[in-house]
């Protein structure tokens, strides 16, 4: 299903949370130290994620009875909680955990919370959330220069 053109740029910031997902499960792969991948998941929530939550909150808030709404705010609460466990751990139970819950996450809104919004709201309510999105959400690069997801060259 194409995506209405006033949820692309949320859609555009999801991309860069299943790469996050990715990184770190590769990371984990590879055996990188706790540290290096804590600092990455804290730099993807200050520079992307929560920023990312914020807009989603402020745009969707006239919906915030309607149940999947609820659902998302549930899984952002979520997604906090595990970034300060892993602030406070060394477990790398944590990170992958982080990794399947964001990722999850954005599968819900992707396949339910945005297509229920696109069969439910009208062209104008979508049209004013693309306005509001349009001042909340930057595009942009991940530039994490400590790039631990890779394999090292022989």
């Amino acid at each position: 299903m194409k995506r209405n053109e006033n949820l692309i740029p949320l859609s555009r910031e999801h991309h860069f949370g299943l790469l996050c997902s990715w990184k770190i499960r590769e990371g984990v792969k590879l055996g990188i130290d706790y540290n290096r991948i804590k600092a990455y998941v804290n730099y993807f929530w200050e520079e992307r994620l929560r920023h990312h939550f914020t807009a989603e909150d402020t745009v969707f808030e006239p919906l915030e009875h309607d149940d999947q709404f609820i659902a998302m705010e549930k899984e952002h609460v979520e997604i906090k909680h595990l970034i300060e466990a892993i602030n406070d751990s060394e477990n790398t139970d944590l990170l992958l955990a982080f990794a399947d819950a964001l990722q999850n996450h954005i599968r819900f809104e992707e396949r339910e919370f945005f297509p229920a919004i696109e069969q439910n709201l009208s062209e104008t309510e979508l049209k004013k959330i693309g306005d509001q999105l349009a001042n909340l959400v930057s595009e942009g690069e991940d530039k994490y220069p400590d790039e631990f997801w890779k394999r090292p060259k022989k």
